[in-house]
């Protein structure tokens, strides 16, 4: 294998939805410097969009709502613990964001006035925009990144970010293609790999029949990790509500504006919102565990017209097989409820709160690092919130270059890097990368998945630390299967900062997402507090509680609890 030696100013990790809005805002920004962005597939398709999106969920729009109204529901929606500035920087420069998309090419609904059909979906306020043609979402967006001149190297995994004297100095990772040991030396740096969305094991079985982009397996947090970053609330886990035996969503929150809603085997309404959040998910959990189960979406007392329009909203982006997984099985959602259940866990900032520790202006704790997108810890950001922050890491980012020269890499810490990647080709005929994945996910189900159970924990973090020295015994035939080794360190890295943050935050909070049975009650007095992880000097997780920093909207969390629950 070769090695390759690149140099850039900001280097982007990820071209999906933060990571071409960070590098096209640098180049605004500061047109002379050089930007790459590193994307292990073709940003043409990656990500979380890779097939475009239906709809906006965050969008502040002046004269319907406003940035402190917003930060208001996602600070109620996330028990209080979050960065408001963080979440306050979403609502206020979000429109802005959708303008300038417009601009591009990129449609949103309007009705016949042409205002923004904005649904409401939340408890309080309309923040759901529609996007019926979001399919071409992703190749405007390339376009955009050619047009700005950004470098663009497609098919290079990063698998570690080099770190030196305090700061970043660059990138190290795999040519997926050729093998080749790739290095880039970069005086900023910006995670954008979205969520880690092969944490926990589909109820399919299959690997990559995840709801979540299954190219997503928590990359950036392993990196972010192993930087000396700081990550917190990783037990906040991400669980979504599916189609069952389908890897997407029921989509209520796109069709309950419609009329349509979340209702059990009787045809009732169990809960009054049907935004996704900790305690909703709880709801479904306890309906679901209660002899009224299963639970379905309930479309079928609609009319046809209606009915038909929110097909062609959930069978033409996103998900398009959604539309023939139907068919097939004789559904039709006139006649038939879309019958839901719980998806596997993941780590998301964007849908829940658990992400890599950032400040308002995506810096994280190591100087020239920043994170934007799912994997970022700004609460409940969605696409929009991914937008607004790979823009903010963006311009930061060109300031912090200034006067900065490149730092020439460690050699002792590329020699060892190589030889961790490589290592499983030494051995071709060693454990392959599926057999290793799919048990270490199997034990992410049997000891993480809430209800969290203290014992089943312990064993849980006992085997994930002893899959580290299993994972030696991996092997690999060729750059692709080289790929997906590096992909399950990252898996196992975040499977053991979720055991240790679920293990350390004793009480329950965020509904289904943290819910322990040791410790079913929420505990302000001890636990209003973020629980933040980090790799000492000595190489081991650390856990630390970080206080919250004061509102700049103020909350009364005693008063405004987040209840969804038909009473």
């Amino acid at each position: 294998m070769n090695t390759q030696y690149l140099k850039t100013d900001f280097l982007v990790v990820g071209g999906g939805t933060a990571g071409t809005m960070a590098a096209i805002k640098a180049k605004q920004a500061s047109p002379e410097s050089d930007v790459l962005i590193l994307e292990k597939a073709n940003i043409r398709r990656s990500g979380a969009i890779a097939m475009g999106m239906d709809g906006v969920n965050t969008a502040v729009i002046p004269g319907n709502s406003t940035p402190e109204q917003y930060a208001r529901e996602i600070t109620i929606a996330n028990d209080g613990i979050l960065n408001q500035k963080a979440v306050y920087e979403t609502g206020r420069l979000g429109f802005e964001v959708i303008q300038e998309l417009e601009s591009w090419g990129v449609k949103f609904q309007k009705d016949h006035e042409g205002n923004y059909d904005l649904k409401q979906v939340h408890r309080v306020g309309k923040y759901v925009l529609p996007m019926p043609e979001g399919k071409d979402l992703k190749k405007i967006l390339s376009r955009q990144v050619k047009r700005h001149k950004v470098n663009v190297t497609n098919r290079v995994m990063a698998t570690r970010v080099m770190v030196q004297d305090g700061r970043v100095t660059g990138a190290v990772g795999l040519d997926v293609r050729s093998g080749d040991f790739v290095v880039i030396q970069a005086n900023a740096v910006v995670l954008c790999t979205g969520a880690c969305g092969r944490l926990g094991l589909p109820a399919s079985g299959y690997l990559y029949g995840t709801y979540e982009n299954p190219t997503n397996a928590g990359d950036g947090y392993s990196m972010a990790y192993h930087a000396g970053a700081e990550l917190t609330n990783i037990e906040c886990f991400q669980i979504n509500p599916l189609i069952k035996d389908y890897n997407g969503p029921a989509c209520a929150y796109v069709a309950s504006p419609f009329g349509a809603y979340t209702a059990n085997a009787e045809g009732h309404r169990f809960i009054n919102c049907d935004y996704w959040s900790g305690q909703m998910m709880l709801e479904v959990w306890k309906e679901l565990n209660s002899g009224k189960g299963p639970v379905h979406l309930k479309m079928y007392h609609l009319d046809d017209d209606t009915i038909s329009e929110i097909e062609s909203i959930l069978w033409d982006n996103e998900r398009p097989s959604r539309g023939r997984f139907h068919q097939e099985r004789g559904e039709n959602y006139r006649t038939h409820g879309v019958e839901m259940n719980i998806s596997e866990i993941g780590l998301c900032s964007g849908h829940s709160a658990s992400g890599v520790w950032v400040n308002e202006k995506a810096e994280t704790t190591v100087s020239g690092l920043y994170a934007a997108g799912d994997m970022a810890s700004v609460p409940h950001n969605y696409m929009i919130g991914a937008f607004v922050y790979g823009r903010i890491a963006g311009q930061n980012a060109m300031e912090h270059i200034q006067s900065l020269d490149h730092v020439e890499p460690d050699a002792e810490f590329l020699a060892a890097e190589q030889a961790r990647i490589y290592q499983p080709l030494q051995q071709p005929e060693g454990v392959p990368h599926t057999q290793m994945e799919y048990k270490l996910r199997r034990l992410v189900n049997d000891y993480l998945q809430p209800p969290k159970s203290p014992n089943k924990m312990d064993i849980g973090l006992m085997k994930f630390v002893a899959y580290e020295q299993t994972l030696e015994k991996m092997g690999a035939k060729d750059p692709h299967e080289l790929m997906r080794c590096m992909e399950v360190h990252f898996i196992r890295d975040c499977a053991e900062m979720a055991a240790r943050a679920s293990l350390y935050r004793k009480e329950s909070r965020w509904g289904l997402y943290h819910y322990r049975l040791d410790y079913p009650e929420k505990n302000n007095e001890e636990w209003f507090c973020h629980v933040n992880i980090k790799k000492n000097k000595a190489g081991q997780m650390e856990l630390f509680k970080r206080p919250v920093e004061p509102y700049v909207v103020n909350v009364d969390l005693e008063e405004e609890v987040y209840d969804v629950a038909v009473r």
